[in-house]
This record gives C-alpha cells, sequence and structure tokens, in this order.
C-alpha cells in the first residue's frame, strides 16, 4: 500500500492553465485549461498527432510550453529536486538499456533519486519480475518490459503516475494485470492519467475523461457522464405486444425484429411508463449504451486534420 496520507495530497495533482505549444507555424496543443485529481484514473484520449504526446512532454518538463503554464503538487516539473518522489512515468517500455538487468535498470534510478536499495526489491516484486531481476532486459519480452516500467513508474513511491500506451502489445493476462494496477493505485490516493488508444480498456479502467482533436480540448468529464452526454438513448424492449408499443411511442422510434425491438430516443423509464399506462407487457427493458469508443469517434470525426509535425513529436 501507498506509505503516504492521501489526504495531504487533496488538492489538485496536475493543472493546466491556458498550456500552449506552438512549432513553427503549427500550433500542437492550443490553451488547454485543465485539472487531473487524485483517487481516480484520468483516461487520456485523442486521435494520432492530437497533442497527447506533446502535453506529457510538456507535464514532465521535457519540453517547454510557449504560453501557458502546468504544474505537478504547484511546482513545475523540473523544480523538483528528485522528481521520482513525485512523479513516475513511463512514456517508452523499450526506452531501457538492453545489457541492464532489471535490478540494476531500478538501482540506478533509485541512485539518482535519494531512493533506498530496499525498494527495487519491493517494486520487483509488486509487479511480478522478482524471479528475473538478474537478467538483463534486452531478453525481456514486451510485457516484461512494460512491467519494469511500471515498476521504474512507482519506484518514488509518488503520488502522481503518467502512462502512455502501458498495455501496448500485452497479452489478456498483462491487460487485466495493469488494469488492477492503475486501479489499485488509484484507490490508494493516487493520480493517474492514462493515455491509451484502446478505448475498450480505458473504459473499463478509466473514472474520467480529457478528450483532445486538434491540440483542443474537446471533453473533460467523468466516463459515464461522456458517454451519456453524446449519446442518443435507446432502450432494448423484448414483448409480444411491440407493434402496440411503437404505435404508442412512435413507429419512427423503433426496429422490431421478432420479439425484441429497439427504441431510439426514449430513456427505459420513459418506456416503462407509456407501456404501463397502455397496459403492455414487458418482458425485458434494457438500456443500450453507447461505448467510449464510439462516442469518440464521433464527436472528433470531422474535427481532426493531420498536423505532420505534431505526428512527429507525437511518435518521439
Amino acid at each position: 500500500m501507498w506509505s503516504r496520507a492521501a489526504d495531504s495530497y487533496s488538492r489538485n495533482m496536475i493543472e493546466a492553465r491556458s498550456l500552449t505549444k506552438q512549432y513553427g507555424k503549427t500550433r500542437a496543443i492550443d490553451e488547454l485549461t485543465f485539472t487531473v485529481e487524485p483517487g481516480r484514473v484520468t483516461g487520456f484520449l485523442g486521435p494520432n498527432g492530437s497533442g497527447k504526446s506533446t502535453t506529457m512532454r510538456l507535464i514532465l518538463g521535457l519540453d517547454s510550453p510557449t504560453s501557458g503554464t502546468v504544474t505537478v503538487l504547484g511546482r513545475r516539473y523540473r523544480e523538483l529536486k528528485y522528481p521520482l518522489h513525485t512523479v513516475g512515468a513511463l512514456l517508452d517500455a523499450g526506452d531501457v538499456l538492453g545489457s541492464r538487468s532489471a535490478a540494476q535498470h531500478l538501482a540506478f534510478l533509485a541512485a539518482s533519486n535519494g531512493i533506498a536499495p530496499r525498494r527495487v526489491d519491493e517494486v520487483l516484486d509488486r509487479v511480478g519480475l522478482t524471479d528475473v531481476a538478474g537478467k538483463k532486459v534486452k531478453g525481456f519480452s514486451l510485457g516484461m518490459r512494460q512491467r519494469l516500467g511500471i515498476a521504474a513508474a512507482i519506484l518514488g513511491d509518488p503520488a502522481i503516475l503518467i502512462l502512455d500506451e502501458p498495455v501496448n502489445g500485452l497479452d489478456t493476462e498483462g491487460i487485466r494485470w495493469i488494469r488492477q494496477t492503475l486501479r489499485a493505485m488509484a484507490d490508494e490516493g493516487r493520480t493517474v492519467l492514462l493515455s491509451s488508444h484502446m478505448m475498450s480498456e480505458t473504459q473499463l479502467v478509466a473514472d474520467h475523461l480529457l478528450v483532445l482533436s486538434r491540440g483542443k480540448l474537446m471533453a473533460d468529464q467523468p466516463t459515464r457522464e461522456f458517454v451519456e452526454r453524446h449519446s442518443e438513448p435507446m432502450v432494448l424492449v423484448r414483448s409480444a405486444d411491440l407493434a402496440e408499443l411503437a404505435a404508442a411511442v412512435g413507429a419512427d422510434r423503433v426496429e422490431i425484429r421478432g420479439d425484441i425491438g429497439t427504441v431510439r430516443g426514449l430513456r427505459s423509464r420513459e418506456v416503462g411508463r407509456i407501456a404501463a399506462a397502455r397496459g403492455i407487457a414487458l418482458d425485458e427493458l434494457t438500456p443500450i449504451h453507447d461505448s467510449v469508443e464510439d462516442v469518440f469517434t464521433r464527436l472528433v470525426s470531422g474535427l481532426h486534420t493531420f498536423a505532420p509535425h505534431e505526428s512527429l513529436q507525437e511518435s518521439a
């Protein structure tokens, strides 16, 4: 468990205000204002070249904003003397010297940030790499590298975690492990910012979403609200009297296949009340929800243009 007191980090963990980054004539991110708060997983979504990687680089002090600010615990990242104690990040699981063992890699990071050597063994155990601690990283599978990246990110027992595509290339077991790990970290009181193209996985673990397109913030809201606000209500109905129900709610709203109907534009409570008022027996009344991917696709469709310079930054 996290050794720090969660209430000591009750204020906003990551805070961006009018954050802007210009590359020549291309504005990679444009006046971003948002906060990423503790105790929840925040999903960070956007098409390739939308500005996600640029934003994370600015948070981590790997690049400087053209204007605006972004802080962690109220300070700029570059002002942190031992940053791993405050922010843990996984941007590229392959960015490790292959000639080092897992233990050596973590020991180097620990020494550079004033972290006790015993912490290396603790995090290796937590991510399930104790048995391969002495093996060289060049022989690791992608899944093992991802676990090592998570170990490096939590090495300093940080309040904040920033993870870019942590499930990339993993098998089902590895994806489930990372999902459970991120959920546990948020439940411990940490702030987790998760960037991923795997939206089905993001939907399973993220409490809140930030959505970018063309460097602009398109959405900043709880995951459930994001789906409901940008979706048309739909209800699946099973009944022997679907024709009568269709006549009551409007035939143009109902698609019937046998004894199953799909009602658009009304919520289950409204359909239930209409059916009850007319004495129509319903065997099933189930809301149908769009996925995060469905809503995301509609939201950014036609709004995103490919920016060559930003795509270069995204792949860096």
